[in-house]
């Protein structure tokens, strides 16, 4: 466990059996995750305004106006958001005094995952890939398939 270094937005998502409960989804090839303690909720994809030429949109709720993250946008250069027109919103809790959406094409799982498979992502790597949204990995054995998840931070999603 020494070799572990878990951040503050993983602290809070940690659980007594020393397991973190994570919300996964794909986008594009990636697999990506947020601790679930930091989603406020996850909603059908609903209509998102913007010019387009950024990977940031808003969108109308009835408690609040949302900014939108096309994570497909930003990390491939095609947005999500105009070319599905089903899909997924997921809602982060407050983050610097506002709530923040992500869209997804496909419904999000529920992964419970043990603290001692997360690491945390190199600063080399973070600063020379558009993966420096992510602060930590994880690599989960599924029955013939391993798979890589992405933890994001959401303080660099925008």
């Amino acid at each position: 466990m020494s070799n572990l270094i878990v951040d503050s937005s993983l602290n809070t998502a940690v659980q007594s059996n020393r397991s973190i409960k994570l919300l996964v989804f794909e986008i594009g090839k990636l697999t990506l995750a947020l601790p679930i303690l930091q989603v406020q909720k996850v909603v059908k994809q609903i209509e998102v305004y913007g010019s387009g030429l950024s990977h940031v949109n808003l969108a109308h709720f009835p408690e609040q106006e949302i900014a939108i993250v096309d994570l497909h946008q930003k990390l491939f250069g095609i947005s999500l958001t105009q070319s599905e027109s089903s899909g997924y919103v997921i809602i982060s809790k407050n983050i610097a005094d506002e709530p923040l959406g992500i869209a997804v094409s496909q419904a999000p799982t529920l992964m419970d995952v043990s603290l001692e498979q997360i690491r945390l992502l190199p600063d080399t790597y973070r600063r020379a890939d558009t993966l420096e949204i992510a602060s930590h990995v994880t690599v989960i054995s599924q029955k013939d398939a391993v798979k890589t998840i992405f933890i994001l931070d959401l303080t660099r999603l925008v």
